[in-house]
């Protein structure tokens, strides 16, 4: 039986800054944590965790990148803005107002990027995972996790880039 209590206190943090980190707002990061444990427990009835951590990441990758794209397919509601991440210190308004521009929109490419890319983009780009371990824990060669790296930096290169004032088609 596993000691879930320890591996919260021990592997919480970094799912909580997993969840928060993609989804960019404390309740959608809320209930991902959540959901991320629950499904952890389902995963530990069925097969033992030969490593919580790499499971947790996962597990909170996928159920981010879940919510992401949900958020992106309701695209007609306005979200209320995240009034616990506005306490304290932060930059100027105009570069927080940039810095909060380029997360949504680095938000948004992602949600358009197919399933496996963007969870090996997740783990490696924002959790510091490397190939080994994304090959590992996605079930692929290390060179496919090569592949997938390299297409969605493509597609987000892509989506990511400004379009000009002359490119623009009326």
């Amino acid at each position: 039986m596993a000691d879930w209590d320890g591996i919260v206190s021990r592997e919480g943090p970094a799912v909580w800054r997993t969840a928060y980190r993609l989804l960019g707002n404390h309740a959608d990061a809320e209930e991902c944590f959540q959901e991320t444990f629950l499904a952890a427990l389902r995963l530990a009835d069925r097969q033992p965790l030969r490593d919580a951590h790499a499971a947790l990441q996962r597990l909170a990758t996928a159920r981010a990148m879940d919510r992401l794209r949900l958020r992106y397919r309701r695209r007609g509601r306005e979200e209320s803005a995240d009034w616990d991440a506005q306490v304290g210190d932060h930059p100027l308004p105009g570069e927080h107002a940039e810095t909060m521009e380029l997360s949504e929109r680095l938000r948004a490419a992602l949600a358009e990027l197919p399933g496996k890319q963007a969870e090996a983009f997740c783990l490696f780009g924002l959790e510091g995972w490397s190939y080994q371990e994304i090959a590992g824990h996605l079930e692929i060669s290390i060179d496919n996790v090569g592949v997938l790296l390299h297409r969605a930096r493509a597609k987000l290169r892509t989506l990511l880039t400004p379009v000009k004032p002359n490119e623009l088609r009326t």
